[in-house]
């Protein structure tokens, strides 16, 4: 593999991983591919913060601050991705159900989602089942991604999958949930495609999914 992309790597999982986009524009102005700065460089880079984020071996300021940078390198590559006929792995809308304000949670599956190549609707906390629905019909997404962090608002990511069935759009999506009340048990008698304990897992098993379709 090319030296700056080991590079962009390890930076990405130091103490200052915003010194990753003077990287990225090194990486470009050398030549190579927004793909493979992209694929070999941030993402492998996120792949290795996501485990140790599982094993606790990071911490939510860390993998922030990660994708802080992750998120600024990615918009220095946009354009040239684009040129090169770059695509996402999927698209996944991602929302906290009706009733429930919590988004920490929410915001760290959607990095890691993105870290793995995936482009993410964030619908933001409180989410209705209406709009879900709006958005699956606007943005014809892989996945739709559903938080819960109150047991009182468990019941309403059940509604809101009916509410999708109800709408004709739950078919040929895949409906990933999760949240602290949230169990694998839960997410299958709610028609529930992936149940992740954590934003790490999320990301795997949403890219995974993705690769099977």
């Amino acid at each position: 593999m090319n030296p700056i992309l080991v590079e962009i790597t390890e930076v990405l999982q130091s103490s200052k991983p915003k010194n990753v986009t003077e990287l990225v524009k090194k990486a470009l102005e050398e030549g190579i591919s927004a793909g493979d700065i992209l694929s070999q460089g941030l993402m492998a880079g996120m792949d290795v913060i996501a485990e140790k984020f599982m094993k606790n071996e990071l911490f939510v300021p860390e993998v922030m601050s990660a994708a802080s940078a992750l998120s600024a390198a990615t918009e220095l590559l946009k354009p040239h991705m684009a040129a090169d006929e770059v695509k996402p792995l999927g698209k996944c809308i991602l929302g906290t159900v009706k009733g429930d304000l919590h988004d920490i949670g929410k915001n760290l599956v959607k990095l890691m989602l993105e870290g793995k190549g995936i482009e993410v609707i964030d619908l933001g906390v409180d989410v209705p089942p209406d709009k879900f629905i709006d958005a699956v019909k606007t943005e014809d997404p892989d996945i739709v991604a559903m938080s819960a962090l109150l047991t009182t608002t468990m019941g309403d990511m059940k509604g809101t999958i009916e509410a999708l069935v109800d709408a004709g759009v739950r078919d040929g999506k895949i409906i990933m949930v999760g949240g602290a009340p949230i169990t694998e048990n839960f997410s299958k008698l709610i028609g529930a495609d992936i149940y992740a304990p954590d934003a790490g897992s999320a990301a795997v098993a949403a890219a995974q999914a993705l690769q099977a379709k």
